[in-house]
């Protein structure tokens, strides 16, 4: 069994000019919208290079948040739960997705009290590993796992204490090997893990496609002497106006086959 899956198709949407306008805590700047639009552009060059078939969506300037599209969906091959975001301000934004979803899956969708960011989700094989964050509560966290058994998946859960997302801590590079910052790489769970620390703990959140890695192009020298230490190919994406809006590879995309 693949710890991932096989990925034909991705979803996208641009930033819009309201991006700077967005939920971050990042302290690091105002984002260039013109930088940042450019940078998305390379995001999406390189999932096409990788095979991926793209669906492009434009800005939806009622969304500042609306590029990272990843946490409005968690998408297996039976059915895509359409999520019920963490933050205000965000609600709706997963309208459009799920419209677009319902031509490729069953839909099912996470009901209030509930709240889930798809960025909380991380997915091994059959097992889906769900944060339990400021975004997404253990409500929410609840309906996924019913639903997810009902296709049979297995699941669990686990604190999010020091990012905002699961996944900004850690992500899977290949069987049984994870790049996680301390948080993350102490748990049992994840017993092979590259250590992210100081600036690096930015590229804990890469993002793993078939047989090839995408990371910050910040990434340092030490973590690609150990992916090419794995024999991990990887391709370095600029990711710095995303940085600044808490974002990352993972949530500018969603994914599936």
């Amino acid at each position: 069994m693949q710890f991932l899956p096989n990925y034909r198709r991705a979803l996208v949407r641009k930033p819009g000019k309201r991006f700077a306008e967005g939920q971050t805590s990042a302290e690091r700047g105002k984002p260039s919208y013109s930088t940042a639009v450019r940078q998305h552009e390379l995001y999406c060059e390189a999932l096409e290079a990788i095979g991926l078939k793209l669906t492009i969506l434009e800005a939806d300037e009622r969304y500042p948040d609306g590029c990272f599209v990843e946490d409005t969906a968690v998408i297996t091959d039976e059915v895509a739960v359409i999520t019920r975001p963490g933050t205000p301000s965000r609600l709706g934004e997963e309208e459009v997705i799920a419209d677009l979803l319902a031509k490729e899956r069953t839909l099912a969708h996470i009901k209030a009290p509930g709240t889930l960011d798809g960025g909380d989700v991380m997915r091994i094989g059959t097992h889906f590993y769900i944060g339990l964050s400021g975004r997404t509560n253990e409500e929410g966290a609840r309906q996924l796992a019913k639903i997810l058994n009902e296709h049979g998946y297995t699941s669990s859960t686990l604190p999010v204490r020091t990012v905002l997302h699961l996944k900004t801590g850690i992500t899977p590079l290949a069987p049984d090997l994870f790049a996680g910052i301390k948080e993350f790489a102490e748990r049992p769970e994840f017993q092979v893990c590259l250590p992210m620390e100081g600036e690096d703990a930015y590229s804990a959140n890469c993002l793993r496609i078939n047989d090839i890695l995408l990371i910050p192009a910040s990434s340092s020298k030490h973590f690609k002497k150990q992916l090419e230490k794995h024999e991990i190919t990887f391709v370095e994406i600029p990711m710095t106006e995303f940085r600044k809006m808490d974002g990352g590879l993972t949530c500018l995309s969603l994914l599936w086959s």
